[in-house]
């Protein structure tokens, strides 16, 4: 009954602000704090609870640079059992097509695996195309917006809620499933799961060299998709006004203004 379970996680910038390098139109991460996507975070709750009642073990993944480790020693201090960093220079500026070819064949090289956890979407781009199309290079059965999923008989069961409906399927092994957003809590990080990643299971580091992938297929060689042209929100001066005086006679003063702009 046990299962290999391999779960996908992003370290994504901290902002909702999200920069654009206007020449390579690719996301500027220097000096901006990043953190675990939210969304893969209830993606490893999912897969935690599948170990915790099915047994086996949980594998993290993550193609990033290398201050993503900060990211994957989170999830291993949850409870995941091992984390791999696919990190090379050669992966840069790659749009979800090459993320999504690297990370296939990272789970490729991984192996002996039953499901694969997917998070619903992440809050730096927000196109929900990873999971998919990791399916369909590894050619797998592959649900959206899952909620739930019972394993017996060696098949998954699996419930999805959409907005009008609840779907229920039934998968072959192995599967890939995206877990819907705000489905779950992710539980605490525990100091013990550190310290015993740290000391007995540390991060792997897989970069190209361990892959062999041909350098035309990914970053941005491998990336069909082009930016053309990124739009920079203008900034918006502000007329820094302060009403003093008698809080009744401040806030008609406030509402006077904001009638003469409009906004009310």
């Amino acid at each position: 009954m046990a299962l290999n379970i391999v779960v996908g996680i992003k370290y994504v910038p901290n902002t909702t602000n999200v920069n654009i390098d206007p020449k390579t139109g690719t996301l500027v991460r220097e000096g901006v704090p990043s953190v675990v996507n939210p969304h893969d975070l209830v993606a490893v709750e999912f897969a935690l609870e599948l170990k915790d009642r099915y047994g086996g073990k949980v594998t993290a993944l993550s193609m990033a640079p290398p201050q993503a480790r900060a990211g994957l020693e989170h999830v291993l201090g949850m409870g995941v059992d091992e984390a791999i960093l696919v990190s090379d220079r050669k992966f840069a500026g790659a749009d979800t097509l090459a993320t999504s070819y690297v990370l296939a064949k990272a789970i490729e090289k991984i192996g002996d695996y039953d499901l694969v956890v997917m998070g619903h979407e992440t809050i730096d781009s927000s196109t929900a195309h990873i999971g998919a199309q990791v399916a369909s290079w590894l050619n797998l059965p592959y649900i959206y917006y899952v909620t739930g999923l019972e394993y017996r008989d060696g098949y998954f069961y699996v419930t999805r809620e959409l907005e009008d409906r609840v779907e229920r399927y039934k998968l072959s092994k192995p599967s890939l499933i995206a877990i819907k957003m705000h489905s779950r809590i992710p539980r605490h990080v525990r100091l013990e799961y550190k310290l015993r990643a740290v000391l007995d299971s540390p991060i792997k580091v897989w970069s190209n060299d361990d892959l062999g992938l041909d350098p035309n297929c990914i970053g941005l060689r491998g990336s069909p998709t082009v930016v053309s042209k990124v739009e920079f929100t203008p900034k918006v001066p502000r007329k820094n006004i302060v009403f003093e005086g008698d809080i009744r006679e401040s806030v008609q003063k406030l509402i006077k203004a904001l009638l003469e702009e409009g906004v009310l």
